[in-house]
């Protein structure tokens, strides 16, 4: 649906195709995937809030950081997931002008905001490794607190302008976005005037908000890597690895994909099909949201205490001691 204006066409909405070489005797499949990934996201990201809510044990500042990335992942999952949904369960990828616009914006707010967050992670964790006595001091709630509304207050600067900008182009005739949301490749595409300019800007900010935080990640890992090396024992260095390698894994799903499909239009030899570049787009946004909860929260000692107390009282068991309790924890 279009509307004439005087200068150029204007459209009124926006269609989301999803993967273009999917058959329709398969979309009730992909609706089913989405809908149980998006209720294995937003159940194990709701837990840990929960958990946070309930536990007085668990307010302190390296789960106040993790809550603020599990309501990050629930935003970020609940802004892709229900629309994409209703695309293959009832054809239904129609999106107002203005509703895909604020989508797109959502959708990159919460990707510099996650970027924000795991560097506030990362500088949680090298202060607490690193200087394990000055920690009380320099992270507590109040400082938590403080850097976790910093990043979801900023986060919203460059995405904004971005908006902003894109919303007072000139869209003409076509309305299909061949993506499974309204993103920035995808809307630059329906542009009917040049963007080259706009989009360089575009991708220069997404590079810096993203690699940034990245570079001061890496850093601060290789600082608790000596750290570890020069003080642990060699039972605390297996584990203080084991921890990194896994949390440096998610850390390289989310970044190193990303500047692959940002870096398409530049680079004329680095090219995808639309549905592998809609399938990578998926992966790197919605993989880490939906395993966060297990690899930075729930496998932590003191959750695996909470529910270790949670079962013994739904059996009607209370532990006499608290060692019993952290003996079932070390057994899991």
């Amino acid at each position: 649906m279009v509307q004439v204006d005087e200068n150029y066409t204007q459209v009124s909405e926006f269609v989301i195709v999803g993967f273009p070489s999917l058959q329709p005797g398969d979309f009730n499949l992909v609706a089913w995937f989405f809908f149980f990934l998006y209720v294995a996201t937003v159940g194990g990201n709701l837990l840990l809030v929960v958990l946070f809510a309930l536990e007085r044990s668990l307010q302190k500042p390296m789960y106040i950081v993790m809550v603020s990335l599990a309501l990050s992942d629930i935003g970020f999952a609940t802004v892709v997931l229900p629309k994409l949904t209703a695309r293959y369960w009832w054809n239904d990828g129609s999106l107002g002008f203005h509703t895909c616009h604020f989508q797109r914006h959502m959708i990159h707010y919460f990707g510099s905001l996650n970027s924000l967050i795991l560097l506030t992670m990362a500088l949680d964790r090298y202060v607490a490794i690193c200087f394990p006595l000055r920690y009380p001091m320099v992270m507590t709630n109040q400082t938590m607190t403080g850097l976790t509304v910093f990043c979801w207050v900023v986060a919203h600067i460059f995405p904004g302008i971005s908006t902003i900008n894109f919303t007072m182009m000139p869209f003409c005739g076509p309305n299909q976005i061949l993506q499974a949301f309204c993103d920035t490749l995808s809307l630059k595409a329906l542009v009917c005037r040049d963007t080259g300019e706009l989009y360089s800007k575009a991708f220069t900010v997404a590079m810096f908000i993203l690699y940034v935080p990245l570079s001061f990640i890496i850093l601060s890992y290789i600082f608790i890597i000596i750290s570890v090396l020069r003080m642990a024992s060699g039972q605390g260095r297996r584990k203080t690895f084991s921890t990194c390698a896994t949390q440096g894994c998610i850390i390289s799903i989310y970044y190193i994909p990303r500047f692959f499909v940002y870096s398409t239009p530049f680079f004329p030899n680095l090219t995808m099909t639309a549905d592998k570049r809609i399938a990578t787009i998926l992966f790197y946004s919605l993989f880490p949201p939906l395993i966060n909860p297990f690899i930075y929260c729930l496998r932590t000692k003191e959750i695996k205490q909470i529910f270790a107390r949670w079962i013994w009282r739904q059996k009607g068991i209370a532990p006499k001691k608290q060692g019993q309790i952290e003996a079932i924890t070390k057994s899991q």
